[in-house]
């Protein structure tokens, strides 16, 4: 592996002018500029970015700390991240939690000790105490997805709640009146604000809300099929089930197809972040699609202002939605 000193001798310079060369600071000639640049080429010659780090008090790394990565969803947000900090000069190091609280703090803790600039964090919980603990380490964090009420945080999200209501209100104008909800953890904030999304569609409509029909669990297709039995169990069965995610989706719709139940004909399924219609031969689930790729570019864009000594106040960022319609819902059957 070629060092700085083989590029000086190489270029037959001193190693200090590779470093300005490399650095682009201090005066140095055309011609030993060209010489330099060439034996770089030549030798393939890498810079140390540990050498870098302890000048510039800068390791050109951000953390980003994901809950599940199983999704399609958050494999677009990745991506959007990734793409952004690498146009920038930065590198991404990625960690899944597995939606694990004790994971969670340790990946924190091994980013801070890798010294990373910034983290952007995808909390497994609405607990404010992991932020709190990378803030006092003077490290910038960016949340995503979740909305961090009465906290000094940057966060940038979609409104689920909002988006819920409008799947709600959906459902509700193809005439059910009967229509269940089952979604993520109860402590998990994205899973509350949907709740909370489709019961304002309900009461806005004049429908009672009945807390038989609301169903908690995880945001994976075993808890959607355990759901979904339990749906079945009612005396008086929902004609329209809104879904936490896909994952919960799919759980729940093989859990009715097991028994008999038809989608659309028998019972209408709507949900979020199906995957992106160019990757499906036949999209089924009308769905909320949010920007995913777009979440983690505005994340990014955040920290490397937050890094770059930019004043400016913490801000919540709200991305829009829209809904993609498909072949999963109808009218009730009379």
């Amino acid at each position: 592996m070629a060092t700085i000193r083989d590029v000086a001798q190489l270029a037959r310079v001193t190693p200090t002018t590779v470093s300005r060369v490399l650095n682009n600071s201090g005066y140095v000639k055309e011609d030993t500029r060209k010489r330099v640049e060439t034996a770089i080429a030549d030798l393939a010659y890498l810079p140390s970015t540990v050498g870098q780090s302890l000048r510039f008090k800068r390791t050109q790394t951000l953390g980003l700390v994901i809950s599940d990565i199983s999704s399609m969803f958050w494999i677009t947000v990745i991506r959007g991240a990734e793409r952004f900090a690498r146009a920038h000069g930065y590198s991404l190091v990625l960690i899944d939690t597995e939606s694990s609280e004790q994971q969670q703090q340790s990946a924190l803790e091994n980013l801070i000790r890798r010294q990373v600039d910034g983290i952007i964090l995808m909390p497994v919980s609405a607990r404010t105490e992991p932020i709190r603990f990378v803030q006092r380490q003077g490290i910038p964090i960016v949340v995503l997805d979740h909305p961090m009420r009465d906290e000094q945080v940057d966060v940038v999200r979609c409104d689920t709640e909002q988006a819920s209501y409008d799947l709600t209100r959906l459902l509700i104008e193809r005439g059910h009146r009967k229509i269940a909800m089952i979604t993520g953890p109860n402590n998990f904030a994205t899973a509350t604000d949907r709740a909370d999304g489709y019961r304002r569609a309900l009461r806005d409509a004049g429908l009672p809300v009945d807390e038989t029909r609301i169903l908690y669990g995880r945001f994976l297709p075993e808890s959607g099929a355990a759901m979904a039995a339990k749906l079945l169990e009612l005396d008086d069965r929902p004609t329209a089930v809104v879904t936490g995610n896909d994952f919960i989706a799919l759980g729940a719709a093989n859990t009715f197809r097991k028994a008999g139940i038809r989608i659309p004909e028998d019972l209408s399924m709507v949900t979020f972040d199906v995957a992106p219609e160019d990757l499906v031969l036949d999209p089924f689930f009308t769905s909320v699609l949010q920007p995913g790729a777009l979440m983690g570019e505005r994340a990014a864009e955040i920290l490397l202002r937050r890094l770059d000594g930019q004043e400016m106040p913490y801000e919540e960022v709200l991305l829009p939605t829209r809904i993609a319609e498909f072949s999963s819902i109808a009218c009730p059957r009379a």
